[in-house]
């Protein structure tokens, strides 16, 4: 089970994407099972979706600690729904635990489904916030660990203690064309409660992957080697052959 931290702390800068070395992040789409491919261009990376599916944003902490996870979808928060910042709640993953997040966060036991749709009805429009659609954001906290006691300040018996514990550009297009996420249906996802202290204030790695339909993607060059259509030929050439049989 993933844990939500409940505690709001401090809010840090946000930081540009860079190359993931504490989470995995990638886009599942629930109505086929699929995890989506990832497009980089530019040196943004990229998913297309399907209008009308569900999807989950799959996160696998690639640590050996625990990590907190502060989850945007088109600029809101998916656990509190503000206007997202990462200095508020989020996931908190165990090392090496992975999770999918499937819907914005109602109760420590249900989620709105996120499904991709038309921009008038996804849930920042719905919300009046319409301006950061089609950007899926993880912002990674790495826990803060408190300092060891110097060995030279520890007594026989306390360091025997100490030792049984250590063993233990785009394309003009309609607004409407794009693609954003809306509030489905309700759905199951129990989460747990803890605290977590931030080792900084600034997220240690910030993911960002953007999404549009298909066609968008490929009208703006971004899915690349898209098969041109093809048409018949009314002039082939040759005379007229018999039919078979």
């Amino acid at each position: 089970m993933k844990t939500l931290l409940a505690t709001l702390l401090l809010a840090g800068a946000c930081l540009p994407a860079t190359a993931a070395t504490l989470a995995d992040v990638d886009v599942v789409d629930r109505s086929t099972g699929r995890t989506l491919e990832t497009y980089r261009h530019r040196g943004r990376l990229y998913v297309a979706g399907t209008p009308g599916n569900r999807y989950a944003i799959s996160v696998r902490n690639k640590t050996g600690g625990r990590i907190l996870t502060v989850l945007s979808v088109d600029g809101i928060n998916a656990v509190t729904g503000e206007t997202a910042a990462p200095g508020q709640s989020g996931y908190v993953l165990s090392p090496g635990q992975a999770t999918e997040v499937a819907g914005w966060r109602k109760s420590l036991a249900e989620v709105a489904a996120f499904y991709f749709t038309r921009l008038p009805d996804s849930y920042a429009a719905r919300t009046d916030r319409p301006e950061n659609v089609g950007a899926i954001g993880v912002a990674v906290f790495e826990e803060y660990q408190p300092p060891p006691a110097p060995a030279l300040q520890l007594g026989a018996r306390e360091k025997a203690e100490a030792a049984d514990q250590a063993g233990g550009a785009p394309a003009a297009r309609a607004a409407e064309s794009r693609l954003g996420t809306g509030h489905g249906e309700r759905v199951a996802d129990p989460v747990g409660q803890t605290e977590f202290r931030r080792r900084a204030d600034r997220p240690a790695e910030v993911i960002v992957i953007y999404y549009d339909s298909r066609p968008n993607l490929v009208a703006r060059g971004i899915i690349p080697g898209a098969p041109r259509p093809t048409y018949p030929n009314p002039f082939p050439g040759g005379f007229v052959p018999d039919p078979r049989g």
